[in-house]
């Protein structure tokens, strides 16, 4: 393909645009790294130490006594895997009828599932937690796990507009033969999805692992908090004493799992949301 003068220069500019946001969006990633190998001292020098003279390790080993990290990582393990295998299942079920089933009022009732995602959370979150109160799950993880086991909207979205690629035939076809929908579904369907299904579970995983607002409102005791709840205490109790780098090196322990999943996984992640684009 040959650009002309004018299309080069435009693609100059966004690159260079690009570029420029790209560095403003590392930049607080590499000083949180960078003040995690710091002393209290060094954090605030001027001019800013970027790389430090002297690297500490010793925040990283202080973490794991400093607050109940551990068990903030394995709550959260709990929460963002329970829900994000059991969801992902009732996910792609749903997403098979609403794309391949026939069955009354299916628009209808997929466009009310729709119109859900414009309701914010602050919007319902006292009525939920009224309700989760008078089932005593407050202080325990099954409000951040039972809700999501019935799936997520937004990947019943994705998978659905994915699922129309497939050829009615196929599936046709094997009804034809004798297969049940299930059947269909897992010997059909799953397959010719999975690089869907793996993109949005680990982008789910990576909201949930993140997510910071149902946990304050459910969780009080340190043993069952999640991790980001262990981080916000940490930086409640050692912001006032200026202990920055321990903050830090519990962020980045923090933000290891995702980083490593995103960059072993980044290619699946933005291909299949190309592909849902262009066949949506």
């Amino acid at each position: 393909m040959v650009y002309s003068k004018q299309q080069k220069m435009t693609n100059a500019i966004i690159f260079i645009i690009l570029c420029i946001g790209a560095v403003f969006m590392i930049l607080p990633l590499l000083w949180m790294i960078s003040t995690s190998f710091k002393n209290r001292e060094a954090v605030f020098a001027l001019p800013p130490e970027w790389i430090p003279k002297d690297f500490q390790f010793a925040k990283y080993v202080e973490i794991w006594t400093a607050g109940p990290l551990m068990s903030g990582i394995i709550n959260s393990l709990i929460v963002a895997i329970t829900v994000t295998v059991i969801g992902t299942l009732t996910s792609s079920l749903a997403a098979f009828a609403f794309a391949k089933m026939r069955f009354p009022m299916k628009n209808q009732i997929f466009l009310l599932l729709l119109s859900s995602m414009m309701i914010p959370y602050p919007a319902v979150m006292i009525s939920q937690f009224i309700m989760f109160s008078g089932w005593e799950w407050v202080d325990t993880l099954l409000p951040l796990i039972v809700p999501g086991l019935f799936g997520n909207v937004v990947m019943i979205f994705f998978l659905r507009q994915y699922l129309y690629s497939i050829p009615n035939a196929i599936i046709e076809a094997a009804k034809i033969d004798g297969t049940s929908y299930f059947g269909i579904y897992a010997r059909i369907i799953v397959p010719l999805i999975k690089p869907a299904i793996a993109a949005q579970l680990i982008l789910w995983f990576m909201g949930i692992w993140n997510d910071y607002l149902p946990p304050i409102l459910y969780l009080n005791s340190p043993e069952i908090q999640t991790l980001q709840l262990v981080i916000a205490n940490f930086n409640a109790s050692y912001a006032i004493q200026s202990d920055y780098p321990l903050i830090m090196a519990a962020s980045v322990v923090s933000l290891l799992p995702i980083l490593i999943i995103f960059l072993i996984f980044q290619r699946q992640i933005i291909e299949s949301v190309a592909i849902s684009g262009v066949k949506g």
